[in-house]
């Protein structure tokens, strides 16, 4: 998992995280389910961290647009 997981104001989202230089982006949830998704763009990710709702931003931009692999 990153390291550089910063922790998130949000109901949905506990930490996020992104390697710019693989694009890609972990997110945990408050469920404890970690999620990693392949190939996010940094603005994408730059997007989910300035979203006011970082859960709606979640379901509408990276959710079903992005291949992902569920870590835990």
């Amino acid at each position: 998992m990153e390291r550089n997981m910063k922790p998130v104001n949000s109901s949905n989202l506990k930490s996020v995280g992104y390697n710019p230089m693989t694009e890609t982006l972990i997110i945990q949830f408050h469920s404890g389910h970690i999620y990693e998704y392949y190939h996010v763009p940094q603005h994408i990710y730059e997007g989910l961290i300035f979203a006011p709702s970082k859960g709606k931003y979640h379901h509408r931009y990276i959710k079903n647009s992005y291949a992902y692999n569920r870590l835990q």
